[in-house]
């Protein structure tokens, strides 16, 4: 490693660590030298490295500051060849995101929370994207803590997203809700998905045997969508996203929070993502897909501070 790059990994670290702040003001390029045990061109360079990659902000050749989200930029920075294993829940949303992270961010073969979940105490995933209500009224959080009970677990939240019954253009049975699906034919995802909780849920909340309702099981949203649009099935329980895009009708019964479960060791490689899902133009093409409100889209949420 040259001099510069060990200069740039060194304040970094430190950046990412918190022990240099957003905002905070870096020492003056002579007396990093003189700390660093170097010249003061090979801080410049340092600095001007760190400040293309977003960690700092140079407002003069006299003030350099951290930079607001310097410490995402940091782990970026230091952890960028980092691949991020993604497992979980199956949203037509998280293609739009993963589009433009390249190899950053590789999707694992997982069908559903509860699998993603398994991969993710299993080592197999880095992090899973879950959907899941608990009992106590919250989202996805105390299954994270649970599970990954001493690993730090952390929530990176993805967005807030409408679920419901898609349904023919018109909606000619009428339907309102659960309570309106028995005796007709509904495509439900698979054991283990979030959906398939939920539509149980729903069923159950209505007073109607989850198992009395009959119909195939799709591997993903869309499958859902396409199994209606084609008339194979009455409805299905999915999100508004895939509706719009095949001219369907759509019932909106929930909106739901939609993370990803990841242990804090894992928060390095995860650092592309969390830059992608704030970024606005990367906001703006989710929410134009229809059911997504994505204004808390890459808070990251330590679980061990609650």
């Amino acid at each position: 490693m040259t001099r510069y790059r060990d200069v740039c990994a060194t304040l970094a670290a430190r950046i990412a660590a918190g022990e240099l702040a957003e905002g905070a003001e870096l020492p003056g390029v002579r007396e990093l030298a003189h700390r660093f045990g170097t010249t003061p061109s090979t801080i410049g360079r340092a600095v001007r490295a760190l400040a293309d990659a977003g960690v700092i902000v140079t407002a003069d050749r006299r003030r350099t500051r951290v930079a607001d989200g310097g410490a995402l930029a940091a782990r970026r920075f230091l952890h960028g060849e980092r691949v991020f294993r993604l497992a979980g829940s199956d949203d037509p949303a998280i293609d739009v995101v993963l589009r433009g992270l390249g190899s950053s961010v590789r999707s694992i073969g997982s069908a559903g929370s509860f699998d993603g979940l398994r991969a993710v105490r299993q080592g197999r995933a880095d992090g899973a994207a879950v959907h899941l209500l608990h009992h106590s009224g919250r989202y996805n959080a105390p299954f994270a803590r649970g599970l990954l009970r001493g690993l730090r677990p952390h929530l990176v939240h993805l967005w807030r997203r409408e679920q419901g019954l898609i349904v023919p253009p018109g909606n000619p049975r009428g339907l309102t809700g659960a309570a309106d699906l028995a005796g007709l034919r509904v495509a439900k995802r698979r054991f283990g998905t979030g959906t398939r909780v939920l539509l149980d849920r729903l069923l159950r909340e209505a007073g109607r045997d989850p198992d009395a309702v009959t119909g195939p099981e799709t591997g993903s949203h869309l499958e859902t969508a396409l199994a209606v649009a084609s008339g194979i099935v009455d409805a299905g329980l999915g999100v508004r996203s895939v509706a719009q895009d095949l001219d369907l009708d759509f019932v909106p019964l929930v909106c739901e929070e939609y993370d990803v479960v990841l242990p804090g060791a894992a928060l390095d490689a995860a650092a592309a993502l969390v830059a992608a899902l704030r970024d606005p133009a990367t906001r703006a093409a989710v929410g134009a897909l229809g059911g997504y409100d994505t204004s808390r889209s890459g808070e990251v949420e330590d679980l061990d501070d609650h």
